[in-house]
């Protein structure tokens, strides 16, 4: 027996906060319905900004990232990254030699890494180049390339050349998105192309990222999680994503 649409939209956005998603099929059984109706339904309620409808199913909000300028985004959840980009410099070690890639996460991270004699740090991003060449116990590297505004950070060929001379202990990368499935983006496609080259270069793979960049994706991929070490976040994260990710062999670390 079928039910009426406000109960059955009800439960259609109870599911979602369960499951994290619902499939048109499995509701049209469920609810005794056609898959018309269920899709009418769920129009209904995307228009109502309440979910978002992607191949057959609908998630609780749209996945994919616009590009904001780095000014507008070192606003966002900046308590997060403080506490964050803390948590990220306590594991340095001296004469660690590692990379710095671009994001607010990053930038957030250069004002808390200490002077440790003997680091050695590449960095894609002016702005945290410009922190670290306050500490004269570092050595600052900055990568050449094109100069992406939007970021205040570099990219192109150039960049990825000069990683392929160079190996070092750890690369701590911000992201625009990180999906379960898809795994870690970022807006621009010549960022994530440099990415992959940090990647290449380094001995450890560290994410820093506020819980608002999961279940997101961007443009661009930079690499799957199964090539991620850790990920550095805070307690915003939800108890699916947060079992998901351990599971996958990711070090989770909540703030």
């Amino acid at each position: 027996m079928s039910i009426n649409i406000v109960d059955r939209h009800k439960r259609i956005l109870d599911k979602l906060e369960t499951n994290g998603y619902v499939k048109v099929n499995e509701l049209s059984e469920e609810f005794n319905v056609s898959l018309v109706t269920i899709r009418k339904d769920l129009k209904v309620l995307e228009e109502r900004n309440l979910l978002f409808r992607s191949h057959g199913k609908a998630i609780p909000a749209n996945p994919y990232i616009t590009e904001h300028h780095v000014t507008i985004k070192e606003k966002l959840y900046s308590k997060e990254k403080s506490k964050i980009a803390a948590t990220a410099a306590a594991i340095l070690e001296p004469n660690d030699s590692i990379i710095l890639a671009s994001g607010t996460s990053v930038i957030e991270f250069a004002r808390h890494i200490p002077p440790l004699n003997g680091l050695t740090v590449l960095s894609a991003s002016l702005n945290a180049s410009i922190i670290l060449a306050e500490l004269k116990e570092i050595e600052v590297m900055q990568l050449g390339g094109s100069v992406r505004s939007s970021a205040s950070s570099v990219v192109g060929p150039i960049a990825e050349k000069m990683l392929s001379e160079f190996t070092f202990t750890k690369l701590f990368v911000g992201v625009d998105g990180i999906d379960l499935d898809f795994g870690l983006t970022t807006t621009s496609a010549m960022e994530a192309s440099l990415n992959k080259e940090m990647i290449k270069a380094s001995q450890k793979i560290i994410v820093l990222a506020d819980s608002s960049k999961f279940n997101k994706k961007g443009f661009g991929r930079i690499c799957g999680l199964e090539e991620v070490d850790q990920i550095i976040t805070d307690s915003g994260i939800d108890n699916r994503t947060k079992e998901r990710l351990i599971e996958l062999g990711v070090e989770l670390t909540i703030v």
